[in-house]
């Protein structure tokens, strides 16, 4: 396909036109997603997540800038909450990252969670792969927020950093939301305000308590506004990319991830065809007697059912 051709050669509205389509799940998108499958496998995906104003954006951009001063390609997707009408994001990290925004080794891509719980739509994770293909370096997954369903990222990218700021109750939410699991590294924003101290304390007495093995998950203080404490969380993170490769656990991991992967995607199949199933004009009789409470919905789904499974 001539399209995914110009992705791997680093042609960039190849790359956004791609993520489009992949964005909008056009027809293409199938072909070209499993066209460039084999090209990925390269990047390494940082995920960042945290709750709304723990200045994940601005942690972002810092991050963008260490990187670049590497020599490294960059490419960030910002997750942001859709739109209930558009299905657009609303809050349009780029504008945040304006200083990177002419800099030809950065791309970042705002999109809407798309109503998916986690956070983090199939598009996001499809867009990391056509990034990936396109040969950057690190991708960051930038996620709406934290919270007992704001977990997918955890699936997804290869370290996950989980930000709290002081004094905004942080970590109670995330003891209570029981995510302490997903955290790779814990990042405590804002270091310079009065009870940074405090949450890194019970952060790090709590990590104890879990007397967890193989990687012990660190915090690091940061001050994302100076870049203040930025180096040293990504040194954490090459540690972590270091823990993962040496150890074979992300080896161990990738196959687990992508199974679980068909089976989202499968889901999503069955769903998209319930629905088409659902307004085709032959079921409108039995959808108006479930209407008028003369069959039930599992009834008619019990029919769905059947006509997935062939059974007559």
């Amino acid at each position: 396909m001539q399209l995914v051709e110009e992705i791997l050669k680093g042609n960039i509205r190849a790359l956004s036109k791609a993520i489009s389509l992949v964005e909008n799940r056009h027809h293409q998108s199938e072909d070209i997603l499993s066209e460039i499958f084999p090209h990925t496998g390269k990047g390494y995906l940082i995920g960042v997540t945290g709750a709304p104003g723990s200045g994940k954006s601005s942690l972002v951009d810092r991050m963008i800038a260490y990187y670049r001063q590497e020599g490294k390609s960059v490419g960030v997707i910002a997750v942001d909450p859709s739109s209930p009408f558009s299905g657009g994001a609303l809050l349009g990290d780029r504008i945040r990252m304006q200083e990177h925004s002419i800099d030809p080794g950065v791309f970042i891509r705002s999109m809407g969670s798309r109503g998916s719980l986690g956070g983090l739509s199939q598009a996001a994770r499809d867009t990391a792969r056509l990034m990936d293909a396109f040969g950057k370096d690190i991708i960051i997954l930038e996620t709406v927020g934290v919270g007992q369903s704001e977990v997918e990222v955890m699936n997804v990218a290869h370290t996950v950093l989980v930000v709290l700021t002081p004094n905004s109750g942080d970590t109670i939410q995330i003891l209570k939301a029981g995510i302490m699991e997903i955290a790779d590294l814990f990042v405590i924003n804002k270091s310079d305000l009065d009870g940074a101290h405090k949450v890194k304390n019970e952060v790090e007495a709590y990590l104890k308590l879990k007397a967890a093995q193989g990687w012990q998950v660190p915090v690091f203080p940061v001050m994302s506004l100076t870049g203040e404490g930025v180096s040293a969380l990504c040194e954490g993170i090459y540690l972590h990319r270091d823990y993962l490769y040496t150890k074979g656990v992300w080896e161990k991991k990738l196959g687990g991830r992508l199974r679980n992967e068909v089976v989202q995607i499968t889901m999503e199949k069955v769903m998209s065809y319930v629905t088409s199933c659902l307004n085709d004009d032959d079921w409108k009789d039995l959808l108006s007697k479930m209407d008028r409470h003369q069959v039930s919905p599992y009834q008619v789904a019990d029919k769905v059912a059947k006509i997935l499974l062939g059974i007559s």
